[in-house]
């Protein structure tokens, strides 16, 4: 277009010399530049005469009109029409995602799938004014149509999409991802080689940022995986080492176990209608698993244990189920805890499968079943006409060696194998719920496939259930909002609540309840399903830093004092802190971190010791007595050693165990950690002086919420 200009612009110019008018005195006389008169004439028509020169002969109007008719065609047609088209094209490729606004200080998502606005939401919740770049090879429209349901016009504003590929470099220069804060490697969870793609996203992320400058870096990369055995395989392996020595932290991230991190250790979940209203979850160990005497004037002083065990039934045996049994094995641990009464934490899988689901398990988990039984139940009809109704406790042959410890864990794994709609196991269910006010504190997680299965299952579970206000969570796909708003209904308040009737020993007795679905809690929605936990991470920092500066030498496992660190600033705590947390594992990161995930079941039990309600803080920074410290030493070591088995370790054999052979050997069997052998796996009783250091750690749990604070 800009030659065709040029071309017409020396044909005005010619044609004027032709015209035999003397054009240039007149643009001298009048101060005018001779290029101007040209383009004058392509625009009016009238120019030459009637404005520039008094006297025209024919051949002069002839060429005027001539080129004027030109002009008309130029600037009333082509150039209109190819502005015209030209905005209509930047608007058609801004739709699509193919303009590139953000350069800086941005926040990228990377992939488009339904935990999406889940991301965005968290964004915005931390940096109300945050940019967000979503970039997606997926349908730019439709991805911007989708965020409108979650999303306000001002926040939409906000939230740029562009067209790209996750794993593409070329990609990266343009939506600037070296000046970014923080990256989302997301994905799509339908697609079957999601964690593959997104493993080679982070790798083409490593080698985009290892070619610019060091001080263009985003502060994390946080990627999601969604099968359960990859994301273990992150909990044990530098994989990502590389990613990490440029100074960028990596993050991985599982949808199932983020789910299981709110219900047992956040405790709460928010409206996806309303990101700002939150709902809390209920304790699984109800009001504490010690009870408190308020009778007592003491209310610090440990008081008489709970003889109920912990009862988790999960429904299922899908990624949300063994997530949940999962995580709930590393953070339910109990002063309770005795394995003659059986008061160990009890998880049940109930599956028509179960038989096959419970070896995969097992397999998953095997140095956890090397050393602890675990319970099948057939509850089949099939099997039920066999008469063979009898508990199965079985045990593996890895640990029959003489003198060797078993079944120490306070953790124990149950199968059973039925249909949660036959007769039999709403039999099962229907006997769990009438010992949970004396046995036992039992939760039911409804977590199938099926969406609708487990909402039936929710809705017509048997009358105990709701009787004795057992809570039931159903996993929901998306919305939360049924089972939210049914739940509110049928909560009453005091003055509100039902009236229930019943003959005891011939006497009219009433009692005031809820509605039949006051106890029941949605879990695993899409859209509200990304949930960080800031607090742990501190905690799990400072937790390593009071292990790495711990005095080992003289076997006397003491921590720095609380004056030392008093007299310290904070500022150079949280430094050293950070550094220390750098050179660490991946394993050992996640160690403390689970250490962390653990704290709060801890203080809920340490506060129904001291008297209070599970979420009362008002004594969380009081010191610990020596009772209290020695009782969560007990919990943090069973704890440790549930952690160490499911993360991979195994208990060592015999001919390993320092503690089984020499002293002159203790150190070189000691490096077998390395290896994932762990001598330490063993009864809280059978330690050596290294139990200080659960003594130390549990002492020093109210600094740590006091440095935790408001952070």
């Amino acid at each position: 277009m800009g030659v065709a200009l040029i071309v017409i612009f020396f044909l005005s110019w010619f044609f004027l010399h032709l015209s035999g008018c003397k054009w240039t005195d007149f643009c001298e006389k009048n101060d005018l530049k001779e290029w101007l008169l040209p383009i004058y004439l392509l625009i009016d028509t009238n120019a030459l005469n009637n404005l520039y020169i008094k006297s025209v002969n024919g051949w002069a109007l002839f060429v005027s009109s001539s080129i004027y008719v030109v002009g008309l065609f130029i600037f009333n047609g082509m150039i209109i029409s190819i502005m015209t088209n030209a905005i209509e094209r930047r608007v058609r490729i801004h739709r699509e995602g193919r303009i590139h606004y953000l350069k800086s200080g941005h926040y990228i998502i990377m992939g488009y799938d339904e935990m999406v606005p889940s991301v965005i939401t968290h964004i915005f919740n931390k940096e109300k004014d945050a940019y967000v770049l979503i970039l997606s090879s997926a349908n730019v429209i439709e991805i911007r149509e989708k965020l409108r349901k979650s999303f306000n016009d001002d926040e939409l504003k906000q939230i740029i999409i562009n067209y790209g590929h996750r794993v593409s470099i070329d990609a990266f220069k343009e939506i600037h991802l070296e000046s970014a804060k923080q990256v989302f490697v997301v994905g799509n969870h339908t697609r079957s080689e999601h964690d593959a793609i997104n493993v080679e996203c982070v790798d083409s992320i490593y080698r985009y940022l290892k070619k610019q400058s060091a001080g263009q870096r985003p502060s994390r990369v946080t990627c999601m995986f969604k099968d359960l055995d990859t994301y273990a395989a992150f909990k044990t392996s530098n994989i990502f080492e590389k990613i990490e020595n440029l100074g960028v932290e990596f993050v991985p991230y599982n949808i199932y176990a983020g789910w299981a991190k709110q219900v047992f250790v956040k405790r709460k979940y928010h409206d996806m209608d309303n990101p700002d209203k939150e709902y809390r979850y209920p304790a699984v160990y109800g009001k504490g698993i010690i009870k408190g005497d308020e009778g007592k004037e003491d209310k610090t002083a440990l008081t008489e244990k709970d003889n109920r065990y912990v009862h988790l039934v999960f429904v299922g045996t899908t990624n949300f189920a063994v997530s949940f049994a999962m995580e709930a094995a590393h953070v339910l641990h109990f002063p309770n805890f005795n394995r003659d009464n059986n008061l160990r934490t009890r998880i049940t899988f109930i599956d028509i499968n179960a038989d096959k689901e419970k070896d995969e398990f097992i397999v998953r988990n095997r140095h956890f079943f090397d050393i602890q039984s675990y319970l099948y139940h057939d509850l089949t009809e099939k099997h039920l006409m066999n008469s063979i109704t009898e508990w199965f406790k079985t045990k593996t042959s890895a640990f029959r060696s003489k003198g060797v410890n078993r079944d120490f864990l306070d953790v124990e794994f149950e199968f059973i194998k039925g249909n949660v709609f036959s007769q039999n196991v709403q039999d099962e269910i229907r006997e769990w719920a009438n010992e949970h006010n004396n046995k036992q504190y039992l939760s039911i997680f409804l977590a199938q496939a099926n969406q609708r299965q487990n909402f039936v299952m929710g809705m017509n579970m048997p009358d105990e259930v709701y009787d004795n206000e057992i809570p039931v969570f159903i996993r929901q796909d998306r919305s939360d909002n049924f089972v939210t708003r049914l739940r509110k209904t049928d909560t009453k308040e005091d003055k509100d609540k039902l009236a229930y009737y019943k003959i005891v020993k011939g006497k009219l007795d009433k009692s005031n309840r809820n509605g039949r679905y006051a106890n029941i809690y949605p879990f695993g929605m899409n859209e509200t399903c990304y949930s960080e936990d800031e607090h742990s991470l501190k905690r799990a920092k400072l937790i390593n830093y009071l292990y790495s500066t711990a005095d080992y030498a003289s076997e006397s496992y003491a921590f720095q004092g609380l004056l030392v660190l008093s007299s310290m600033s904070t500022e150079r705590i949280w430094k050293e802190a950070n550094e220390e947390w750098k050179k660490l594992t991946v394993a050992l990161k996640w160690s403390n971190l689970y250490s962390a995930y653990a704290i709060r079941t801890k203080l809920a039990i340490l506060r129904s010791m001291r008297g209070l309600k599970i979420d009362d803080t008002s004594l969380d920074f009081q010191p610990l007595t020596d009772d209290e410290v020695e009782m969560l030493a007990e919990v943090e070591h069973n704890r440790w050693n549930v952690e160490k088995l499911l993360m991979g370790y195994r208990k060592a054999r015999e001919d390993e165990d320092k503690y089984a052979n020499e002293d002159k050997f203790a150190d070189d069997l000691a490096k077998n950690r390395k290896l994932f052998i762990h001598h330490d796996i063993r009864p809280f009783d059978k330690l050596s002086n290294i139990r200080k250091l659960d003594e130390e750690f549990s002492r020093y749990i109210p600094w740590i919420m006091k440095m935790t604070e408001n952070k």
